[in-house]
């Protein structure tokens, strides 16, 4: 493959119809010009210039072979061109995963960005099982864990917290009595865990004490809209993320349960694969959310002023 540089100072001694004018031009030694063109001509094979002292011209191929080196240039340029529209404005595509039942979340954000860089494209991806970035080419992934990644390559950005809180239906209640750490295991339940027979809630109190409550679960799901409705529904008593319990809490659909303890905190947070050379679309949408999220989660914990519930939200 040939040497761009080359190609472009071949360009220019034919542009400028001589070394002299185009060394000028470029603000390069006419010596160095003369060695490339020279060193180019080896490498083809070919004569491109025909050298006399009192004048230069240059040959059919020559001819031939310039106008293939502008249209090279002009490409190169063009690749350029785009690289550098992409740097100054957001624009393109920009994929996206996220937790099934992210949706409410999301759709209070998202309206905004796209309002604001029209010319941005977002891909959401919806799935509960952890995304490959790179395989799959996803460019930020919103993730709710106990922990964050450990893969080094990852570049963490955290939003916000949240925790799960038990609670059960007032009708649940009334069938099955106060419910407290010595009954709780005799009484329906829900879990994410699925495929476990047998699960175990991991909860702790202001000072620090952890209590583990193994149960055996009615219902099994990843998906906490599932989960909440069955709640609701007077199923079991489920241990569900303090944004819904606390809309279920003021609307009075549901009801605390061993209301001094919760889960451990588990960080609401975007993942992505580096700060270097990111595209200022992915850039843009991951500073919108940073700004926007908290208060989005914030309010999917408000009660619906028409007096509704919204049982779409899972994380």
């Amino acid at each position: 493959m040939q040497d761009l540089n080359d190609l472009a100072l071949y360009a220019a001694v034919v542009r400028h119809k001589g070394f002299t004018a185009a060394a000028n031009a470029l603000s390069v030694p006419k010596s160095k010009i003369s060695k490339r063109i020279a060193a180019l001509e080896e490498r083809l094979g070919v004569r491109l210039i025909e050298r006399s002292t009192r004048k230069l011209s240059i040959t059919d191929i020559g001819q031939s072979f310039y106008e293939r080196c502008e249209a090279v240039l002009s490409g190169v340029e063009a690749a350029e061109a785009v690289v550098a529209v992409a740097k100054a404005e957001p624009a393109g595509t920009v994929r996206m995963s996220m937790p099934p039942g992210f949706g409410p979340v999301v759709a209070n954000v998202l309206p905004g960005f796209m309002k604001r860089y029209p010319l941005v494209r977002v891909s959401i991806l919806t799935t509960g099982r952890p995304v490959d970035l790179i395989e799959e080419r996803i460019d930020v992934a919103l993730r709710v864990r106990d922990s964050y990644d450990t893969d080094q390559s990852l570049i963490v950005r955290r939003f916000g917290g949240t925790r799960r809180y038990l609670a059960a239906s007032p009708a649940f209640l009334d069938r099955h009595g106060p419910i407290d750490f010595d009954t709780i295991g005799g009484v329906p339940t829900l879990s994410m865990e699925e495929n476990n027979p047998r699960a175990i809630w991991s909860l702790y109190n202001a000072n620090g004490d952890v209590h583990d409550i193994s149960h055996t679960p009615v219902l099994t799901c990843s998906d906490f809209s599932v989960l909440e409705r069955a709640t609701i529904e007077g199923i079991g008593v489920g241990l569900l993320p303090d944004m819904i319990v606390e809309r279920g809490f003021r609307s009075g659909l549901l009801t605390p349960v061993l209301p001094d303890w919760s889960s451990a905190e588990s960080a609401v947070h975007a993942v992505f694969t580096s700060r270097h050379g990111m595209l200022p679309a992915v850039r843009a949408l991951i500073d919108h959310l940073a700004e926007n999220l908290p208060r989005s989660m914030q309010h999917c914990q408000e009660i619906d002023p028409k007096g509704g519930f919204d049982s779409n939200w899972s994380i």
